[in-house]
């Protein structure tokens, strides 16, 4: 795990809306923490930009009419498995959130989210955590509620801890680290720990056929 030095953080995005776009340009450049390292406004643009942007996170929107930002990512990953992939979108349907995970994604929040917890999460990556928003949090729970008789049995299916549901659960709720780690007696950093681990088992290639049986696919 990779950790950075705060204001040295190069950020990229790519996204497609002209308007989004410079929107989120605007709030990485009115940070004092990162540098805009470019933008990109397709898939096919971005797997050519950003080796040259050279940056510590890309912001990735996923649909970008042509290649996919999915695409983008599982492609870059292999090459430059140190980057921070944060995806920024719309989407919070079941299957592209799990499509994005496992395609190597670090974190995933959906763009209505505030200015705030959006630089708030691009420092959890830097810090080695997995931010996740709480829809998103909701949304992966539900899925493992949907399917209660797998996670009773004792085979790979099962693939999350009780306390790294107990602390989706809690994910989707809204609150935050620091508020999970008081419930549950924890460090914030013990916390994050649990986050990353649930990205790392859903995005782990080998385990693709695992989640997929998990899932009902």
């Amino acid at each position: 795990m990779k950790f950075y030095i705060m204001n040295e953080i190069r950020v990229s995005i790519v996204e497609d809306n002209n308007d989004i776009r410079k929107a989120l340009e605007q709030i990485i450049e009115s940070s004092n923490d990162y540098i805009l390292a470019g933008t990109c406004s397709n898939g096919e643009e971005a797997l050519i930009k950003i080796p040259i942007f050279n940056p510590n996170v890309e912001l990735m929107d996923i649909g970008l009419g042509g290649i996919s930002g999915i695409e983008v990512v599982r492609k870059l990953k292999i090459s430059y498995p140190g980057l921070l992939f944060m995806m920024c979108t719309i989407y919070d349907e079941d299957e592209k959130i799990f499509e994005a995970l496992r395609a190597g994604a670090n974190g995933y929040v959906l763009k209505k989210t505030s200015p705030a917890k959006l630089l708030e999460g691009i420092k959890e990556l830097i810090k080695g955590g997995a931010p996740m928003s709480s829809q998103i949090a909701s949304k992966v729970v539900t899925a493992f509620q949907q399917r209660p008789a797998l996670l009773n049995q004792d085979t790979a299916l099962d693939i999350l801890s009780r306390k790294e549901k107990e602390i989706l659960k809690m994910l989707s709720t809204g609150l935050l680290y620091k508020e999970i780690a008081e419930n549950l007696s924890i460090s914030a950093e013990t916390v994050r720990k649990h986050v990353y681990h649930v990205y790392e088992k859903l995005n782990v290639s080998n385990r693709i056929e695992d989640v997929n049986k998990f899932y009902g696919r």
